[in-house]
């Protein structure tokens, strides 16, 4: 992680998302671009802009720069290039391009409240630029419960697949796990065992899963030795994910995800889009491991 994008607009979810990045652990020196967007109506561009639209401009520039002097101030004495990116058009969109002009290998962005009503109208930004971002993704929530100083609760979603692998790898290479309640959480869809059952005894497949999870619980006890492994049933991955993060006041879950074109996001993307939306905590989807290892050419947004 040496090429970092951070979206900012001033609000408290981007001031949180930028303080959570900046307690992250990063030994070598990271390139961190700080962007912001400028959201203009849509003009008949042959028409001069009015006095008043010119000024709200560059009032809004005046901001984006006293946004980014917070920013700066919060990374003082941290081993971080900082620059400063304004853009105009739609946030998610110019968001994402921005990361793909850079290459860049994790965009990290705030994202709104954990109320019901917030739920729904979250949808817009973060969720647009987990599922449409070419490289990993960590979207931020301020942190639940009473002790903001005990140590950060992380939820790792495993199964054996090339992604779910690629971000247990993803996680272990951050070396933050020494100071972190690590759970692997490995989850049964209803559905796997109706489709196994035809075949086999169905506690296979919980035997299968209990294998690859103790598995992949060996790979993660040599850089975090205090991890636990769970193996939980729900009728889908995502719903039971979201409740065990629930259930756990969970500060970060953990996915990984294929990259995909643009009908496969639209078919297979909604346990990206599940969990960023249903999620009460911070949620990092990985997707760089896997890129490399396919040789994946990322579609322009």
């Amino acid at each position: 992680m040496k090429n970092i994008v951070l979206a900012t607009d001033g609000s408290k979810s981007a001031e949180v998302a930028a303080r959570f990045l900046a307690h992250l652990p990063h030994p070598d020196k990271v390139d961190l671009t700080v962007v912001s967007v400028i959201e203009i109506p849509s003009i008949d561009r042959a028409y001069p802009m009015s006095d008043w639209m010119l000024k709200s401009i560059e009032h809004e520039r005046a901001f984006a720069d006293q946004c980014f002097v917070k920013v700066q101030s919060m990374f003082e004495g941290a081993n971080v290039n900082l620059r400063h990116e304004i853009r105009e058009g739609d946030r998610g969109v110019a968001i994402v391009h921005v990361a793909s002009e850079l290459a860049a290998d994790l965009v990290v962005l705030g994202a709104r409240g954990h109320s019901v009503v917030g739920r729904l109208l979250l949808g817009s930004t973060s969720e647009f630029v987990a599922t449409h971002a070419h490289c990993s993704v960590l979207v931020v929530r301020e942190r639940i419960g009473d002790d903001p100083d005990r140590p950060l609760r992380i939820a790792i979603g495993y199964e054996e697949t090339a992604s779910a692998q690629a971000a247990l790898e993803e996680f272990v290479e951050t070396g933050w796990g020494r100071f972190t309640d690590v759970d692997l959480v490995s989850v049964i869809p209803f559905a796997s065992r109706v489709a196994f059952q035809i075949e086999r005894d169905p506690k296979s497949v919980k035997e299968l899963a209990s294998a690859a999870n103790r598995s992949a619980l060996k790979q993660l006890h040599v850089k975090v030795p205090q991890a636990k492994p769970h193996l939980i049933e729900s009728d889908h991955v995502s719903e039971g994910l979201v409740t065990f993060v629930e259930n756990h006041q969970s500060d970060l879950l953990i996915v990984g995800e294929t990259p995909r074109n643009f009908l496969g996001r639209a078919l297979m993307g909604n346990v990206t889009r599940y969990v960023v939306r249903h999620a009460p905590c911070s949620v990092w989807i990985t997707r760089n491991r896997v890129i490399r290892g396919l040789g994946f050419e990322p579609e322009k947004p």
